[in-house]
């Protein structure tokens, strides 16, 4: 039997790290409770990401399913997202700490600190069996208002993280989408430069 994950890996042109290859954000998991060692672990390898300065700006809201947090994060939730994204175990919301430099001014790079953070947890939660699927689809306003979270953390990323499930679970549009084939632009589309 060819299993979703296995049609899933990545077709490179170069090689990369099979944990590289292999991981892929779906939209079906199953009703496992998470395996609170394999998220202690993403949640590790997210805390050991670089950052700029060692400033460290990422914060993160755990929220197991069945919790008054999880039901918080998944109200945020927008469009085909609420359908499918609360089935997972676990709703993760990825926050940055605002950061300013001596004049003032709002540092860019809290937002990039923040996605090698999300990078470095979904690898780390791929290889230990679990998956993820990041999104922007919510509302970021009412995110923060029901966590009464500071001016200055900002909810910048959900990400559904759980235990890989059946197509067949999802509604049929969405289980079309869940089985189409990972795609990529060419290296020629997005290298501008290489000499």
């Amino acid at each position: 039997m060819t299993l979703i994950t296995d049609l899933k890996s990545a077709q490179t042109t170069a090689p990369i790290l099979e944990v590289l290859a292999e991981r892929w954000s779906p939209r079906s998991y199953t009703d496992e409770v998470i395996d609170e060692e394999k998220l202690a672990s993403a949640l590790e390898a997210a805390r050991w990401s670089p950052s700029a300065g060692n400033s460290q700006p990422w914060r993160f809201i755990v929220a197991r399913r069945g919790t008054p947090a999880f039901e918080k994060v998944a109200a945020s939730l927008m469009g085909f997202n609420q359908v499918w994204a609360p089935t997972a175990s676990v709703l993760l919301v990825g926050l940055y700490t605002e950061l300013r430099d001596q004049q003032g001014n709002l540092r860019p790079t809290p937002v990039y600190d923040l996605g090698q953070a999300m990078a470095h947890l979904s690898v780390q939660a791929h290889h230990d069996g679990l998956h993820v699927h990041q999104m922007t689809g919510f509302v970021g306003d009412e995110l923060a208002a029901a966590f009464d979270l500071p001016a200055d953390v900002k909810p910048f990323v959900v990400a559904a993280v759980g235990t890989v499930g059946s197509p067949d679970d999802l509604d049929q549009a969405l289980a079309e989408r869940e089985r189409q084939p990972r795609t990529r632009l060419a290296l020629d589309d997005i290298v501008l430069v290489n000499e």
